[in-house]
């Protein structure tokens, strides 16, 4: 990079931080410190201005499957082995994803409980999470499989309208004590109108997993968008999405115009840890500067407060013809309003 451009790169910010802050570069020791505090200059810089910065905003969808019946199953009380007859459970379908998937969800015979898939073997075995506790499912009997839960973007962090899932489809967003308390038993199934967020651990993973769940469970295949925040706050070379910088030629997911905003969070936090408390006022004092201008740039788009619009059809409708043919819209009492009398 020029001495004389915006920084861009990784390599750049900890350096100039390095830099400003008067210690020798290329120290193993320093070095590392400079990018840790870069790091975490990065993620406060996006700490609770997510939904007014539009790089974080990001759009993708997810595809609801209808419920999946066909075949038979067989389930002895006690037991968490499901055996299925004239079933294709382990066979893609149209959308290219089995016709039942682990975390799926099974009533078998009409019965009201529901039983998590656990793991499916083949297109005729499959294992539940739980034990069977109804009578024996004889050889024969029917049963449903469907999906309430549904996996989001691998980046998804959160909605970005807090109200709302899907604007498209009108599906509003409510906490998991009221989705619990509402709906104990998601048996039901249609057109979904109600989502929640959960969370599913971590998968063997160190990143949560986080689902959406709909009530009633989708009974047909669905097409479902939705926008939400990423988690992401940087990109490496190849463009791959990144949670923090590490390689010299990682950049943040900022705009170039704004990223030196990071150097000045970056400043306070050093300061502050050396306890020059005057250098890092004076840090944090430019940074809030830098990050309010930021979020009232017009490019980014001011959210326009909720208005109320009155229905303005019916009332120019009246003004133009007050008497209309089914008799007077204006007070009259003996034709004393034409008349002009009191």
């Amino acid at each position: 990079m020029s001495s004389t451009s915006q920084l861009t790169t990784f390599s750049d910010i900890y350096t100039d931080l390095q830099n400003r802050v008067r210690v020798t570069t290329g120290v193993s020791a320093t070095e590392t410190q400079a990018k840790r505090y870069v790091n975490i200059a990065l993620q406060d810089v996006h700490l609770g201005f997510d939904y007014k910065l539009p790089w974080c905003e990001r759009q993708s969808t997810l595809i609801a499957m209808a419920p999946y019946t066909t075949g038979t199953a067989t389930l002895s009380i006690g037991s968490t082995a499901l055996t299925g007859g004239s079933t294709l459970w382990n066979t893609v379908n149209d959308y290219n994803v089995t016709n039942m998937r682990a975390g799926g969800k099974v009533s078998i015979a009409g019965s009201i409980d529901i039983y998590r898939v656990a793991s499916v073997t083949n297109d005729t075995s499959a294992t539940l999470a739980t034990r069977y506790v109804s009578a024996t499912a004889a050889s024969g009997s029917d049963y449903r499989y469907f999906e309430d839960e549904y996996a989001l973007a691998s980046d998804f962090l959160r909605p970005v309208d807090v109200q709302n899932f899907s604007n498209a489809w009108s599906i509003p967003i409510i906490s998991r004590t009221e989705f619990r308390r509402r709906y104990p038993r998601p048996n039901i199934g249609g057109r979904p109108v109600v989502a929640c967020l959960v969370d599913e651990g971590f998968n063997g993973t160190t990143t949560p997993v986080r689902k959406v769940q709909f009530y009633p469970y989708p009974n047909a295949a669905y097409i479902i968008p939705y926008a939400y925040i990423t988690n992401a706050v940087g990109v490496d070379a190849a463009g791959l999405n990144l949670t923090s910088l590490s390689a010299d030629t990682d950049e943040p997911t900022m705009p170039l115009r704004y990223r030196h905003a990071i150097i000045f969070h970056a400043l306070y936090h050093w300061y502050r840890d050396k306890r020059d408390d005057a250098r890092s006022d004076m840090a944090k004092a430019e940074y809030v500067d830098i990050m309010t201008r930021i979020v009232q740039d017009h490019d980014i788009g001011s959210h326009c407060k909720a208005q109320i619009q009155p229905v303005g059809g019916k009332y120019w409708r009246y003004a133009r013809n007050p008497y209309g043919r089914r008799g007077g819209r204006r007070y009259d009492l003996n034709d004393r309003f034409d008349s002009m009398n009191d």
